[in-house]
């Protein structure tokens, strides 16, 4: 799994030409300037061919909370708190480290 989001992938995939197979994705991802992990996504997704950039973001496999914008110190208070069973770790309460509350105010 990557440790990147959907949004760095298809923001490297601006120039792609849909429909588009898995090498087409990947040399426009090298060519858009996508980072190591990005890249590293894009090459565990099926050799399909894609219809377009919803298919691609359903297709890439990155972290659950990627989306969610936690920092690593809410990511840490979520693996240590215990959850209700079957709630996935990422999607446990996770309060602002003290500091981070600090530097919002």
């Amino acid at each position: 799994m990557a440790h990147t989001d959907v949004q760095e992938i298809l923001g490297s995939l601006k120039d792609v030409d849909f429909p588009a197979g898995k090498d087409d994705l990947l040399r426009a991802a090298r060519t858009g300037g996508a980072s190591e992990e990005a890249l590293k996504a894009l090459r565990g997704i099926p050799p399909d061919q894609y219809a377009n950039r919803d298919e691609v973001a359903r297709s890439v496999r990155v972290d659950p909370d990627s989306d969610l914008g936690h920092s690593a110190a809410q990511r840490a208070q979520q693996a240590r708190k215990g959850g209700k069973p079957g709630l996935s770790q990422h999607l446990r309460d996770a309060d602002k480290p003290p500091v981070q509350d600090e530097l919002d105010r």
